[in-house]
């Protein structure tokens, strides 16, 4: 299963009608083919990387949130647990499944018999045969039939379930506030699950701090860690208070990304350079853009304010700019804006081409306050 696009309208502050689209719109070059893109049928090109950009509350974590949602109906056929409401949301769901594309669409209600939890109503499935040939109406109505008497599920309950038969994760989703003292069995646990070494781990924890040689894990709450002038035993709270904040997210989410990268599910990470080096994010970056490390089709979307980082994209279409005026606009880069393809995208940042400059007066004027 690979998602296509998604269609939402109430979702949080969202403008009605906002679409993400993972589908190469503009002209693939071979270039492209090798790195930016993946084929998952013949003909049908995804993204291998996606960002989106904007200032400080522009709508971004509104956007990989969105992501989040659709993922979760997609492998747990359930949605719980989220930060926002779910009453009245309007999605429309595509995607892309052993040789058919599906469009999925409900409305979703608060559960009120659960707190957190969303129920599915007006719920419809419709299929049709992918054909390269028909590459270009592959959204259009034409050719979709409503797949019927599929049978009763529970309210909470996604009728997806009939096309993809069993949970599964489709994404993980890593935002940047971190996990505290769970980390390490988040950690351990992704690890046990998913066959990620220690001598992988051991790799990545180098990464982020060379004076720690191994971890292993004891139990749930305690960890035998070697470094180059300790050798004991931490507790997990130890450990949160022991290494940086950096190095503990960092070595989370890289081992995350291993596990992306191993099992094709696509990776959601909300401010990717939170923490971070901004080497390291161009580091994972290069790593989805590489088909001998991305074997499985893995995409990574990230929200960013290091504008430098999409001077690393070659395409215009897998760049969303996050504004908020009245809604939060999600706008496609390619779609929305006319851009001279030989100027870096930084420069059109730094330029306001796209209105996500910080409000310089308003830095001014916070100074003149402050001289006063």
């Amino acid at each position: 299963m690979k998602l296509l696009r998604v269609r939402a309208s109430n979702f949080k502050n969202c403008q009605d009608d906002t679409k993400i689209d993972f589908l190469a719109k503009s002209k693939k070059t071979s270039e492209d083919k090798e790195y930016e893109l993946q084929t998952i049928a013949d003909g049908l090109y995804r993204y291998n990387t996606m960002a989106f950009v904007g200032k400080n509350a522009s709508g971004k974590t509104t956007a990989i949130e969105l992501l989040d949602c659709c993922y979760s109906i997609l492998g747990e056929f359930r949605l719980e647990n989220k930060h926002y409401n779910y009453n009245d949301i309007s999605l429309e769901i595509i995607f892309y499944h052993e040789g058919y594309i599906y469009k999925y669409v409900t409305l979703l209600q608060n559960d009120i018999t659960a707190e957190n939890r969303a129920t599915f109503k007006s719920q419809h499935i419709f299929r049709k045969k992918y054909y390269k040939s028909k590459l270009n109406t592959i959204y259009a109505e034409t050719g979709f039939e409503e797949m019927m008497n599929l049978g009763e599920l529970p309210e909470d309950t996604a009728s997806v379930f009939f096309v993809l038969k069993k949970k599964t994760e489709a994404a993980i989703y890593f935002d940047s506030y971190g996990e505290g003292a769970d980390t390490y069995q988040i950690l351990f646990r992704a690890m046990n699950s998913y066959g990620i070494t220690n001598d992988i781990l051991a790799d990545i924890i180098r990464i982020f701090d060379e004076s720690i040689l191994e971890l292993q894990r004891i139990d749930d709450h305690n960890y035998h860690m070697v470094g180059r002038n300790e050798d004991r035993i931490f507790s997990d709270k130890e450990l949160i208070y022991l290494l940086s904040s950096g190095t503990t997210k960092g070595i989370l989410l890289y081992t995350l990304m291993v596990v992306s990268l191993k099992n094709g599910l696509d990776l959601l990470i909300d401010e990717a350079e939170t923490h971070f080096h901004k080497t390291l994010v161009e580091n994972m970056i290069n790593l989805y853009k590489d088909k001998s490390v991305n074997k499985r089709n893995a995409t990574l979307a990230f929200t960013t304010h290091y504008c430098e980082v999409l001077d690393l994209f070659n395409r215009q279409d897998n760049i969303w700019i996050c504004r908020t005026e009245d809604k939060v606009l999600i706008q496609n880069m390619y779609d929305t804006f006319d851009l001279r393809s030989g100027l870096l995208k930084s420069k059109q940042f730094y330029n306001n081409t796209f209105q996500t400059a910080v409000n310089y007066e308003q830095l001014m004027n916070l100074k003149r306050d402050l001289m006063k």
